[in-house]
């Protein structure tokens, strides 16, 4: 893999840190998170993120006994003396700041990016369309379903100069967060996938949520998604800041650039007719529920805006498989 490398002097300078330097300045390749996971010691920045239940602080010294030597710290009280030979950049916020050098990083690429949010459907969205681009362009996509705070300045890090386009899924759970995600981002192509009642607690209703999910795409040249969800379609036709904002929708109602029709089910597939550019087109795809059927859909009308043609997107979608998902159900010991 190609590494694009950050000196601790620049990483200091962008985050506009303080730094408490050991015996090196040494090239970061990769951003360390996770304390338990086994990751290289070299050429790595453990980031000592603060949570609700968790403290990165109190795992420096056993990384640095396994021979880590770069550490972001937001902590004052660190014994720096019991590290003479680590590198310590102390900023206000570490999460912030792993942003900050998420956004820089992303500065760096002036590829084609697909942003993806929406209530459900964006990891898989991601994985399919994923699979049927992955022999024709050089793909940089959120690993899993790394899509938070958290997940998105991981997933953005990984884009190296090998990458020609980008895929990654931003979702938020309240509102003020999508600014952040945006910022690291840049989508230049959004998909919404839907609106549905997750998070609903935390939003007054289903348009203050699309709002707050449409701000990925502020920016944006163009988004692709299903006009039959009206608070996205009200939003994005009518209010001032989007309307720049080229649209690429679909329907089963109404009219756009993709109008499906007909569903055919069977017990393992389903077909999907629609009218594209005054053209009977269709589809067949395995899987016969609503779920991944809309899915499919999102796919199929990303795919079309992109250029391809329906034939060339049948015959890939055709080797789509399941993705594994949280709360997926295994089959345990005795039973369980």
């Amino acid at each position: 893999m190609i590494f694009i490398s950050y000196s601790i002097k620049d990483i200091s300078l962008l985050c506009k840190a303080q730094i408490f330097r050991g015996t090196s300045d040494e090239m970061i390749h990769q951003i360390v998170l996770d304390s338990r996971k086994s990751s290289p010691v070299h050429h790595s920045l453990f980031i000592a993120l603060k949570g609700p239940h968790h403290d990165g602080h109190n795992y420096i010294k056993e990384l640095y006994e396994r021979g880590l030597r770069n550490f972001m710290i937001s902590s004052g009280d660190i014994p720096y003396v019991h590290f003479p030979e680590a590198n310590f950049i102390r900023v206000e916020n570490t999460l912030r700041a792993f942003q900050t050098i998420a956004r820089n990083h992303r500065n760096k690429f002036s590829i084609p990016v697909i942003g993806i949010t929406g209530s459900h459907g964006k990891t898989i969205v991601k994985e399919w369309l994923s699979s049927c681009l992955k022999d024709l362009i050089n793909l940089s996509k959120s690993p899993k379903s790394y899509n938070s705070q958290v997940g998105v300045p991981l997933s953005v890090w990984q884009c190296n100069q090998e990458h020609n386009f980008g895929i990654f899924e931003a979702g938020v759970s309240k509102p003020g967060e999508m600014g952040a995600l945006e910022f690291m981002i840049q989508p230049t192509i959004g998909i919404f996938t839907n609106l549905g009642g997750a998070h609903d607690e935390n939003f007054k209703n289903w348009e203050e949520k699309a709002k707050e999910k449409l701000r990925l795409f502020e920016n944006s040249k163009v988004l692709v998604y299903c006009r039959d969800f009206l608070p996205i379609h009200n939003l994005v036709t009518k209010k001032t800041h989007f309307k720049e904002l080229k649209t690429f929708t679909w329907s089963k109602k109404m009219q756009a650039d993709l109008m499906i029709g007909k569903i055919s089910k069977t017990d393992v597939d389903s077909t999907i007719q629609g009218v594209y550019q005054n053209q009977f087109i269709k589809i067949r795809v395995p899987f016969n529920d609503d779920a991944s059927i809309e899915n499919c859909i999102n796919c199929w009308a990303t795919l079309l805006f992109l250029g391809y043609d329906s034939e060339w997107v049948n015959k890939r979608v055709k080797f789509l498989s399941p993705v594994a998902m949280r709360l997926e159900l295994k089959e345990g010991l005795n039973n369980c």
